[in-house]
């Protein structure tokens, strides 16, 4: 392996790991654009910023008490829904159950027939 060094691992002695961390200097990156440099500008905490972590999310102020979004809208009250005719239902319930098992009986019907047709030929 070329460039390899006498430990064997390709990224010891001089050269170092493309993936590895920066060693810390005392500089940090470029300033954000619009920052002053100062402390505390934005917001932003200083002392974090300074050390090159993440500051956190900027101070939020809570709305004052009692405060509300604008409403311009008045829902309608909800209507009456109609009354259920049960009686009506349970008999459109048995028709549609009789028709779903018609369909099954003539469909079991069918097949049965044909698996006679089948194994008459395959025996005769």
């Amino acid at each position: 392996m070329t460039g390899a060094s006498p430990d064997g691992s390709p990224w010891s002695g001089a050269s170092a790991s493309p993936w590895s961390r920066p060693a810390a200097t005392g500089e940090t990156g470029p300033a954000p654009a619009g920052s002053s440099g100062q402390p505390g500008a934005g917001g932003w905490p200083a002392s974090n910023a300074a050390a090159g972590g993440y500051p956190g999310p900027p101070p939020t102020t809570p709305p004052p008490p009692g405060w509300r979004p604008p409403m311009h809208v008045q829902p309608a009250p909800p209507r009456r829904l109609p009354p259920q005719d049960m009686a009506a239902m349970d008999q459109g319930e048995q028709q549609a159950q009789r028709l779903t098992y018609g369909i099954g009986a003539v469909a079991g019907v069918v097949l049965v027939i044909l698996m006679c047709l089948l194994c008459s030929r395959v025996i005769f």
